[in-house]
């Protein structure tokens, strides 16, 4: 078929295209504007709250002891091949059996895994990492440098660089939709996955535009597509925003300590701490509209019933993309969104069932 005639047949699809995503970034930005004007809001409660604290965040000059507890494994540093950067790790049980690797969500760090490094290492190489942009990780300044393509290539480099050839993968929040892209382009190296309060970024993408509800749920990541003011608006009043994030009796997580509280502060608080996380959110929409993909790697998906940031109902969208009898579900009535730090035994004994046969 002459090029010509090709071109013109596809000529109306490439506008329809055009015209979505322009109509998507209008509405992105739109509510990114009213979404600043309510933090903004909060954030100068805050101060007018707690003057003493001022406007800006304090840098912590020395990391928490519990960052440095030797019971949760050893600290280094892993050299990526793909992009030559340096991701910081934490790993226990090397020789115990297979690899389970771990990617935490935001505003966490590899320290949100600490009740399963220690559950897991008699049994596998639990190895949990802190994602290009966190804490000691090497952090690229350019947005760019934070596309989903370039993380799964992480991912891949970490999981090879151990000199392993596939692993269990285990992921909440943010680390759970890597988890999940990382299980479509690359099943070979994923045996097995446990997910934790996080769906498909396709999956999210088609039951919020079904479900409003759910971009309510997650205003702050509009508020995250603008530049700088996200950053500053966090780290007013020395990070108010994210301490009533972890800590709020029923949002957060309920039983977090000071020193553990400022295992997470201390890398934020560092120069350009957040600005490496706020990046993943960046470029959420690039890609948008996604197509639908079937998910076929066995997995154990965790979700509390509770949870303020995402809906019940995804959970029954993300059943309806898998393979039949690839899917292990389970709902914790009493949890919200922080399961691997609010419930780690209910969590440890769905994985251990679920990974049972892997040990036998």
């Amino acid at each position: 078929m002459p090029e010509l005639v090709v071109t013109a047949l596809l000529a109306p699809s490439r506008l329809t295209l055009k015209l979505l995503r322009a109509f998507m970034w209008s509405f992105v930005y739109c509510a990114a504007g009213l979404t600043a004007a309510v933090y903004g809001c909060i954030a100068l409660t805050n101060v007018l709250c707690r003057p003493r604290r001022g406007c800006c965040g304090q840098p912590r000059c020395a990391a928490p002891a519990c960052l440095k507890d030797p019971t949760l494994g050893e600290h280094d540093f892993l050299s990526l091949r793909s992009s030559g950067l340096r991701l910081h790790s934490v790993s226990a049980g090397r020789g115990n059996g297979p690899l389970m690797l771990f990617l935490h969500g935001f505003p966490e760090n590899w320290f949100s895994w600490r009740y399963q490094l220690r559950e897991f290492q008699t049994r596998f190489h639990v190895v949990a990492v802190d994602l290009r942009g966190y804490g000691p990780s090497d952090a690229p300044k350019d947005v760019d440098c934070y596309t989903t393509d370039l993380l799964m290539a992480d991912i891949q480099d970490i999981i090879l660089g151990l000199g392993y050839s596939k692993c269990i993968l285990v992921g909440h929040d943010w680390g759970a939709v890597l988890a999940w892209n990382f299980s479509i382009y690359f099943p070979s190296l994923v045996e097995r996955m446990v997910v934790v309060s996080g769906p498909p970024m396709s999956v999210y993408q088609d039951y919020s535009i079904r479900h409003i509800g759910q971009f309510f749920r997650s205003n702050y990541m509009f508020l995250f597509q603008l530049p700088w003011l996200p950053e500053k608006l966090l780290s007013m009043s020395d990070f108010q925003i994210l301490k009533t994030t972890l800590t709020h009796r029923k949002r957060g997580i309920p039983h977090l300590t000071p020193d553990e509280l400022e295992a997470f502060l201390y890398d934020f608080s560092q120069p350009r701490g957040l600005s490496g996380p706020i990046n993943y959110y960046r470029n959420i929409f690039r890609n948008f509209p996604l197509e639908p993909q079937e998910l076929a790697t066995p997995t154990l998906l965790l979700w509390g019933e509770k949870d303020p940031y995402f809906e019940l109902g995804l959970v029954r969208a993300i059943g309806s993309r898998f393979v039949p009898g690839r899917l292990e579900t389970h709902i914790l009535p009493d949890a919200g969104h922080w399961i691997p730090q609010t419930h780690p035994k209910e969590m440890h004994q769905y994985m251990w069932a679920f990974l049972q046969d892997l040990l036998d």
